[in-house]
């Protein structure tokens, strides 16, 4: 298991219930994008891009069609928020197929100050025109500092602000599981 900082204070979610909610979110997702071949999952790093690996996995399962994943990779140090910068900045793109006309679903595991994913959003607008840009979070846990909320949530988990949200996924940390520490 990946080393957590801070002091345990909760198991927010263990396997079972992380695969309940990303079902959920993929059902959720479809319910309001009906048609697959014009949706695509974008995952922000690091645990974004395994997250919409799943759902779209999950999809696939539900349709019998494949959705098409890319990745976006914001500069972040989510580990201290002390340090993180005012203004997040895009390191790389992956999005090997054209965004122009799609629905385009950012995928991240902890939604919290609204920072990454507006710099995502900005990246995804600089790199084509997609119809819409919607959000799906594991983790919504508030704390927001620009207005921007998820359209898919996996769970909402309001949080103090000495409290660290921390989402362990086996592509990432070898375990499965969201716990909550603090300092």
């Amino acid at each position: 298991m990946t080393s957590v900082k801070g002091k345990f204070k909760a198991r927010i979610l263990d396997a079972t219930s992380m695969q309940r909610a990303l079902n959920r979110i993929a059902h959720q997702i479809l319910e309001h994008n009906p048609n697959v071949d014009e949706l695509a999952l974008i995952g922000i790093h690091n645990r974004g891009v395994p997250l919409a690996q799943r759902l779209a996995v999950i999809i696939r399962g539900i349709e019998g069609k494949g959705v098409s994943t890319g990745a976006l990779d914001i500069a972040l140090s989510p580990d201290d928020p002390a340090t993180l910068p005012a203004h997040p900045v895009v390191q790389n793109i992956e999005i090997p197929f054209n965004i122009d006309g799609k629905t385009i679903i950012l995928v991240d595991d902890v939604l919290h100050t609204g920072r990454t994913i507006r710099a995502a959003i900005d990246a995804l607008i600089e790199f084509g025109q997609p119809r819409a840009i919607q959000l799906a979070v594991l983790i919504d846990r508030g704390h927001r500092e620009l207005p921007i909320h998820a359209d898919y949530v996996g769970k909402n988990v309001p949080t103090a602000s000495n409290e660290h949200v921390h989402v362990l996924l086996k592509e990432t940390d070898h375990d499965e599981q969201v716990l909550i520490t603090e300092n």
